[in-house]
Parts: C-alpha cells; sequence; structure tokens
C-alpha cells in the first residue's frame, strides 16, 4: 500500500517519483474522477485558479500566498502541463492532493489535457525524458479523459477552461455530454475547452484557433439568465494582470502561471469565492530565478514547450 502522504512530501521537494508508486497514484486518481460529475457542484469558500503549464515553482508558491490545502480548498480549471520545465512535478504535485485530500482540491479539464496537444507543447517529451518510454503518458492520459469538465460554486459561478458552447445552452446539455475520451477537434466538449469571449462580438463567431467559438456579451449574458448564474470563470487566455474582467463583470478570465514560459511579463491570480461576497483576487509575481531549480540544458532543449507562440 502506498503512502500518498509520504508521496506528497516528496514531491513538494520537486523529488522523482518511483515508476510503481507513480502508477499507484494515477490508478487511485482515475477511481476518484471518474465518480465525479461532468459539472460539479462545490460550495464557497473555495480558491479558484487558471492555467499553471508546469510551473512547479510558481505552483508551490501559489499555496504559500493563498494558503495550503487542507486549510484552503482549491478549484482549478485546466492546463497543468505543457510548456513549463516541470509538468510531471505540477500534476503529480496536484493528483497527489486530489488523492489525499478529495474534498479540498478539484480539478477541471483544458485543452492542454489531451494527445493531440501533449505531444507537440512538452508533456508527451517530458514523460519519455524521465521516465525512458510512454507507459505512464498514457496512464496519464486515461486520468485526464476523466477529468470534469465544469462546476459551479454557490449555484452562482460557472466554471470552465474556455467558454460557452452554442450547442450547450443548459447545465443539463453539459451535464449529458460523453466526457470520457479524447477531446473531439470540434463539436461542444471541444468548445468547452477551446472557446474565448470578444468585446466586440454580441454573440459567436467561429475561432480563429481553429477549435471553439468567439462569444460576446450577448451570449454570455443569455447563457448566465437561462441558467440563473452570476458569472462565467474561466482560464486559456493570458492575461497581463493575471486576470481579465469583461461584460461588466460578467465574466472572468484567471491566468495562475506569472511569468509564462519564463520570459512573459504577466502576474498570476487566484480568485478567492466567499458566501455572499463579491469574489477577490490574490496578484502575485514569479518566483525568483534564484528561487527555482532549472533541469539538464540537454533535456530544456528536448521539450517542445520553449515558444511563447502557438497555443494558450
Amino acid at each position: 500500500m502506498v503512502d500518498y502522504h509520504s508521496v506528497l512530501e516528496r514531491i513538494k521537494k520537486c523529488e522523482r517519483i518511483p515508476e510503481k508508486e507513480l502508477r499507484s497514484l494515477l490508478w487511485s486518481v482515475l477511481e476518484l474522477v471518474s465518480e465525479e460529475p461532468n459539472v460539479l457542484s462545490l460550495q464557497a469558500p473555495i480558491n479558484i485558479c487558471g492555467d499553471i503549464h508546469g510551473q512547479y515553482y510558481d505552483l508551490r508558491y501559489l499555496f504559500e500566498i493563498a494558503g495550503h490545502i487542507p486549510t484552503q480548498r482549491y478549484l482549478f480549471l485546466g492546463d497543468y502541463v505543457d510548456r513549463g520545465y516541470y509538468s510531471i512535478e505540477t500534476i503529480t504535485f496536484l493528483l497527489c492532493l486530489k488523492v489525499c485530500y478529495p474534498d479540498h482540491i478539484y480539478l477541471l479539464r483544458g485543452n492542454h489535457e489531451s494527445r493531440s496537444i501533449t505531444q507537440t507543447y512538452g508533456f508527451f517529451d517530458e514523460c519519455l525524458l524521465k521516465y525512458g518510454h510512454s507507459g505512464l503518458y498514457k496512464l496519464f492520459m486515461d486520468v485526464f479523459d476523466y477529468l470534469p469538465i465544469a462546476a459551479c460554486v454557490d449555484q452562482r459561478y460557472y466554471c470552465v477552461h474556455g467558454g460557452l458552447s452554442p450547442s450547450l445552452p443548459t447545465l443539463d446539455d453539459v451535464h449529458t455530454l460523453m466526457r470520457a475520451c479524447e477531446i473531439p477537434s470540434e463539436g461542444p466538449f471541444s468548445d468547452m475547452v477551446w472557446s474565448d469571449p470578444s468585446d466586440i462580438l454580441q454573440l459567436w463567431q467561429t475561432s480563429s484557433r481553429g477549435a471553439g467559438y468567439i462569444f460576446g456579451r450577448e451570449a454570455t449574458k443569455r447563457f448566465l439568465l437561462i441558467n440563473d448564474l452570476a458569472m462565467v470563470v474561466r482560464a486559456h487566455q493570458i492575461a497581463v494582470a493575471g486576470h481579465d474582467w469583461r461584460f461588466d463583470g460578467l465574466l472572468c478570465t484567471m491566468w495562475s502561471a506569472p511569468k509564462y514560459c519564463y520570459r512573459s511579463k504577466n502576474s498570476a491570480s487566484v480568485m478567492h469565492v466567499r458566501h455572499d461576497e463579491q469574489p477577490t483576487m490574490t496578484t502575485f509575481e514569479a518566483v525568483p530565478d534564484a528561487d527555482r531549480v532549472l533541469p539538464p540544458r540537454s533535456w530544456i532543449v528536448g521539450y517542445g514547450f520553449n515558444s511563447l507562440g502557438g497555443i494558450d
């Protein structure tokens, strides 16, 4: 029997977890998340975080700034891997927290929790470099297939990685999606992890990303009204200030990877949702370079993440 609290203490030190223990952890997480619904029903108080993208030391700092589990509860909106130096350590840290404290951390699926994206932007290469084969990568993908795709906090805040879909006007529609699969290149599931808001649009427009939609103020208002909700909270796009309010407070984009790809000049934020209060933000900067450890140069060159271009 694996002592996951011991694994958690080791991963907090950025130690490599032996394959046997990591496999056991992934199977335990798979059992947990497969029992969760498509749309989680969560209660405040809870902290909401955006993209992390393998920035392990910044994730560790996030917990220092906003509070540790189990003192605090967290909802992460996806995109845990790719781009950063430590995708395996980042996702292992979060999954180990999920096993140790299942009611204190919830993980939604982002567009990077998919085979097509991780084979291009770093996570697949990192698995090969650190464990020598693709077996663990395949097991990670199985876990990603079962991650929930949305959450409602206090029946007021609709949380999702990307955004809305014209094919999913109600929460009941989201509940009926078949999520246990690779994210398709088109359709309502794809829309949820790929779509973006726009201030110059009222309803819908095909996205230039090649997947999902651009949605406007009126599309957002209609979705919230139909479902008796107050706000959309999403991630998926870098926000220079760490968060970005749109549509007079009807939507907020969260971003929790400061100094994205170790070269952007953005901050990061955590949203605090409390009972019957307006959400508040904690904004923070990246861990100083002196406080993070770089992997070997040969590994950095081998990763597919080292670029600001392409997909968030």
